[in-house]
């Protein structure tokens, strides 16, 4: 696009950054609306089903721009992972682990803003359940997922939440 031809590459990151917090900011925006109308259940329920949707599209965009191909496995989730729109805000790590690919949110935006606020971790281990599955699965439909730990369970101080990844034929 020209108007990305004017900006510098500083100019350029900054932007995705500014976009990626507005659209997290949206997210949760859109999150409490529904809490304060419905009450939390119900946002987790309609959070769950946005993410149902929303992390196959986002995972067939990042595999296209990375050209990851129908079954990249373990290589190409660990390399989309690293694109994901919130992956510029958030400080995640990937550890491999023989046959398996382990996933770390090591900081994340939300739970830290809460935990500033002193308020308790969100409980976003439902949405994360769907949104890692959908997300790994469009990647490549061999993957398998499996939550090591996410709000509301206990997790260490290093991470706010853990998933496995493996291959099963």
């Amino acid at each position: 696009m020209p108007i990305f031809d004017e900006l510098t590459r500083a100019q350029l990151i900054e932007l995705m950054t500014n976009h990626a917090k507005n659209w997290l900011a949206h997210d949760g925006l859109w999150f409490q609306a529904v809490e304060r109308r419905r009450g939390l259940d119900e946002a987790i329920e309609a959070d769950t089903a946005a993410w149902d949707r929303f992390s196959p599209i986002e995972a067939k965009r990042i595999g296209r721009f990375l050209g990851l191909g129908e079954r990249p496995g373990l290589d190409g989730l660990e390399q989309a992972l690293r694109y994901r729109l919130y992956a510029v805000l958030n400080r995640q790590s990937a550890v491999r682990e023989g046959d398996r690919l382990r996933f770390f949110m090591n900081e994340c935006r939300v739970q830290t803003a809460r935990k500033r606020r002193g308020l308790p971790d969100f409980p976003c281990k439902p949405v994360g359940l769907v949104e890692y599955t959908r997300f790994a699965e469009t990647i490549d439909p061999r993957i398998r997922t499996r939550c090591i730990a996410c709000p509301p369970d206990e997790h260490p101080e290093d991470y706010y939440c853990g998933w496995e990844f493996w291959i099963e034929d």
